[in-house]
């Protein structure tokens, strides 16, 4: 498969602080990546150098898109819940700017924020207040401004927190559907993503390991003496199968 996204020698610190170190990941096309780690570990900060929030210090980073073609569904998003805004209003602000200052938004555009709320199964909340939403539905609003403008990878940070069970499955279900056609990254700390959707997995504590997940019988179990997370409990617990060799950066 094509790489989309390439990552090589990234290595990064908050003032004196390091939190990450040499980190080497390449994103495929179509592929279905998780990121996991521990708090502070620094998932969010590649996620952040990746989207080019923040300035490389150390590597490089090359994109085979062009960066309107990449979504992003931050985490914790800013929105205020109480302000009189609409689903529809919402994805409307994650498109292009095409918008006429004294005429509004033109037909174009809202038909195009229409289309990506029923991609989400949420056309029929447009005119909803984003505050009367559940936090799943407000997800979903959250993943249909950033498929605005069709991109061909979508990057989510912690798209699950703060969601109940069911929620969350909706959103990994979509997810899942929507990875049909693009590629998907997704980090979080919620372990059934491991076990249902994720087809990649990428542990971040300062350092990466990259582990392969295959979806057989066939359970394998690779213990790395100097790295265990929940890939390989996992694997040991017969839930998943993953690669014998485990890629160290």
């Amino acid at each position: 498969m094509n790489k989309l996204i390439e990552v090589k020698n990234i290595s990064y610190s908050y003032d004196t602080s390091r939190v990450l170190e040499n980190i080497n990941l390449d994103i495929l096309e179509n592929d279905f990546l998780a990121i996991i780690g521990p708090n502070g570990g620094g998932k969010s900060t590649l996620l952040k150098l990746i989207l080019g929030l923040l300035k490389i210090k150390n590597g490089s980073i090359t994109k085979s898109l062009k960066n309107d073609l990449v979504g992003y569904v931050p985490q914790n998003t800013n929105l205020n819940t109480d302000f009189p805004i609409t689903a529809l209003e919402v994805v409307l602000m994650g498109h292009k700017i095409t918008k006429k200052k004294l005429f509004g938004y033109s037909k174009e555009d809202i038909s195009c924020a229409m289309n990506s709320l029923k991609k989400v199964d949420m056309e029929n909340f447009a005119n909803s207040k984003i505050g009367d939403l559940s936090g799943g539905q407000r997800q979903r609003v959250f993943i249909a401004r950033a498929l605005c403008t069709n991109p061909k990878i979508m990057l989510l940070d912690e798209p699950t927190a703060s969601i109940d069970v069911k929620g969350q499955k909706e959103i990994y279900e979509l997810l899942k559907e929507l990875n049909k056609a693009m590629a998907i990254v997704v980090v979080s700390h919620d372990i059934s993503i491991l076990l249902n959707y994720a087809k990649n997995v990428a542990h971040i504590n300062k350092s990466l390991v990259y582990h392969h997940l295959k979806n057989n019988n066939n359970n394998i179990v690779d213990i790395d003496k100097e790295h265990l997370c929940e890939v390989e409990l996992l694997s040991a617990l017969g839930k998943t199968e993953i690669c014998c060799n485990h890629t160290h950066n």
